[in-house]
């Protein structure tokens, strides 16, 4: 099985289409608030791991699965010594590749939007069957013979994970109950000011008067609970805005006002800086 280290600070993808990977102990290179252009699923296999995924924290224990959303701002929720032990599966799918493995027949990617949790416990029967899924995608390579047949599996596989995930996450009894759910007040009412007022000029003064809170007191104690400063979670939320944006059509020039950047330029370097591309070279993989 692949096994990443888990120090690795990589949110990108190096293969196409999905990724499968092993991490052991307290992953250390994803204690700051990121997202990405793919969908995430954490599956833990041994020990315990906690997430923070935009405002609210997921205590997962063995048996758990994460679904993290394609440009959801999440992180690692560090406790010391409670994850050292610690053992995931981590799947990393484009929203391309899950369109090609549902061929127009169903929306694999419901998954990840209808729920209102990130977080499942499945019976023990059906988690075992996802987990053989999950492990046959991560052990394909070892099958020297198979080489040959190995793309064709993995997407077998992979339609069948995501089929049978993707009926299970409709049931509601199998949604993290709201006992095993932590809110942080404080990022919740940041991200609800930021989302009623994306287009405007926000500053850390509005901010602190908004949670009642001293302007000092307030970015050490953001900074704390999330690894990023105010700034850069502002600055990320404008830019996860702007995809949506695209994705819906708006025109390059429209999308840096409606998100509140002050210039296009500014807009430009922030967004090639995050994703790797320019705003006119996202919008190819979205036609309208």
């Amino acid at each position: 099985m692949r096994q990443v280290e888990a120090t690795d600070e990589r949110q990108y993808m190096i293969q196409e289409g999905y990724e499968v990977y092993e991490k052991q102990g307290s992953p250390m290179g994803a204690i700051t608030f990121h997202y990405h252009n793919f969908y995430e699923i954490v599956y833990v296999l041994e020990g315990e791991y906690s997430s923070l995924v935009e405002n609210q924290a997921y205590n997962l224990k063995k048996g758990d699965f994460l679904l993290v959303n394609q440009n959801a701002m999440h992180k690692y929720q560090f406790v010391e010594h409670k994850h050292d032990s610690s053992k995931r599966i981590i799947l990393w799918i484009t929203k391309e590749m899950l369109e090609q493995l549902g061929a127009g027949r169903m929306d694999l990617t419901s998954c990840f939007t209808t729920g209102e949790s990130c977080a499942y416990h499945f019976p023990i029967y059906y988690e075992e069957m996802l987990r053989s899924y999950l492990l046959r995608l991560a052990m394909s390579e070892t099958a020297e013979e198979l080489e040959g047949a190995k793309e064709i599996m993995d997407r077998g596989h992979l339609t069948l994970f995501f089929g049978y995930l993707n009926s299970l996450c409709k049931r509601k009894e199998y949604i993290f109950a709201n006992e095993e759910l932590v809110t942080h007040p404080l990022v919740e009412k940041v991200t609800h000011y930021c989302d009623a007022h994306i287009s405007e000029k926000i500053t850390v003064e509005d901010l602190a008067e908004y949670v009642h809170m001293s302007k000092y007191h307030f970015l050490r104690k953001f900074k704390e609970i999330t690894g990023v400063t105010v700034h850069a979670y502002v600055t990320n939320k404008r830019l996860i805005k702007a995809c949506e944006c695209i994705r819906e059509g708006i025109g390059i020039q429209e999308v840096y006002q409606e998100c509140g950047f002050t210039d296009y330029s500014s807009f430009l370097r922030n967004f090639k800086a995050a994703f790797g591309v320019s705003p006119g070279k996202y919008k190819e993989y979205y036609p309208e």
